[in-house]
């Protein structure tokens, strides 16, 4: 499968416009409708997508209903799988490479006034160094015709090239755009041990599609997916340059940071090629963080107390606040399930635990579960001092940040009928 088989239901929007800023007016006047334009002013040849990877249209687009997505994922992530490699004549990525490269040219948007300028979010990058790969999303600010300059947030990534900047090495990425839903699933993950996301990826792939997910080795070495839209390859110098002002997922405007420079040697797409062109701050992009953390959190609920589900709430961004719904089998089986979730995400600043009657993704029923089920000085964990998001304007300024745990679950050995809801 390849991201255009999953744009069937997306309205084709044929009248001419620019990649400044007016895909994102486009998309907040449709409400937010999953399209395609074709008629890209700076950049005639390509296309675009907006909105494709809500909750619901993610989990239509892979085959599986939203209820069963967090195990779905769960399972993958205990069956890692091999991808299979093709030859470049296979590899619909390498249709058209390019003679000089011009990132100019393909239909990198600027979405937000607020924005320094035009910026790749929905681009994947793949590194491979010293027999490590990683895959991981890190936005990327479109410098000049070959240049990028990349947030590298404290992760895998950042470590790989931090430790080979001490040797004085670059290290060689591609950059991918477009690529199968599962891929960019897979590279929205993130574990404490060096795993390779691409084998997540190919396991969704074979579960999903009941095909192996192929990839193709490009000049500088780096593995990507074969039928992406999208690919570009490099290196990711020893220069750093300003990264940023930047609309992050809070909807707030994220900090000037000085940031590595990604330079890049080749750039190739596919036949009538399809950018994609997520939106910051938007539904998209919530949904493609959030929903990898949940699998996460609701193991290493696992291990302490039976949960059932997690839910990503959007007034937390999809990043920073959950809901997990439990059974409760212990009185003290509410705060172990906090303390639990902020370890599985540890960006977390907010986490409320629920009984199985409760529908988590409704915010109404939760503070119903509150406001029937918890008392303020007995079920509520606070922690102070505590690793924070760097997405989180209120953090303090040495990062760190206080977290608040909410035990919205009955009481262990109450006679529970008198907190049922009849509604």
């Amino acid at each position: 499968m390849a991201f255009r088989d999953h744009l069937g239901a997306a309205t084709i929007e044929s009248n001419q416009i620019s990649l400044i800023h007016e895909m994102m007016h486009h998309s907040q006047a449709s409400g937010h409708a999953m399209t395609v334009f074709d008629n890209i002013a700076e950049c005639p040849g390509h296309r675009a997508a907006v909105n494709m990877l809500t909750r619901d249209r993610l989990c239509a687009a892979i085959g599986i209903e939203p209820e069963a997505y967090i195990d779905t994922l769960g399972w993958a992530m205990d069956h890692p799988s091999e991808p299979e490699m093709v030859s470049e004549n296979d590899a619909a990525c390498l249709e058209n490479i390019a003679n000089e490269v011009d990132l100019t040219s393909i239909p990198i948007p600027h979405h937000w006034t607020q924005d320094r300028g035009r910026y790749s979010s929905a681009s994947i990058i793949v590194a491979q160094d010293n027999g490590i790969r990683n895959v991981s999303f890190h936005r990327q600010f479109l410098r000049d015709k070959n240049h990028l300059v990349v947030r590298l947030v404290p992760r895998h990534l950042r470590t790989m090239v931090m430790n080979a900047r001490e040797e004085g090495r670059e290290v060689s990425v591609a950059v991918v755009n477009a690529p199968d839903p599962v891929v960019l699933l897979a590279a929205a993950m993130s574990f404490d041990d060096n795993i390779d996301e691409l084998t997540i990826a190919a396991a969704l792939h074979e579960k999903l599609y009941g095909s192996p997910l192929q990839l193709v080795e490009l000049p500088n070495g780096v593995h990507v997916p074969a039928d992406a839209e999208y690919v570009w390859w490099g290196r990711v110098t020893l220069e750093d340059d300003d990264e940023g002002p930047y609309v992050d997922i809070t909807g707030t405007v994220d900090d000037v940071r000085q940031e590595p420079v990604i330079e890049i040697d080749g750039l190739a797409h596919r036949n009538d090629p399809i950018f994609h062109a997520l939106i910051p701050g938007e539904a998209e992009h919530k949904t493609l963080m959030g929903l990898p953390r949940a699998p996460t959190i609701k193991a290493a609920v696992n291990e302490v107390v039976e949960c059932s589900d997690v839910h990503m709430t959007e007034g937390g961004c999809g990043w920073l606040g959950a809901v997990l719904k439990i059974n409760k089998k212990h009185p003290d089986d509410g705060m172990r399930a906090i303390e639990a979730a902020f370890a599985g995400h540890k960006s977390m600043k907010i986490v409320t635990v629920v009984d199985e009657d409760i529908d988590i993704t409704d915010p109404v029923r939760v503070e119903w579960a509150m406001m029937t089920r918890w008392q303020p000085d007995k079920d509520t964990l606070i922690l102070s001092n505590q690793r924070g998001s760097s997405l989180d304007p209120s953090r303090y300024s040495d990062g760190k940040t206080s977290k608040i745990g909410y035990d919205a679950t009955i009481d262990f050995g109450v006679e529970r009928d008198g907190f049922m809801s009849v509604q």
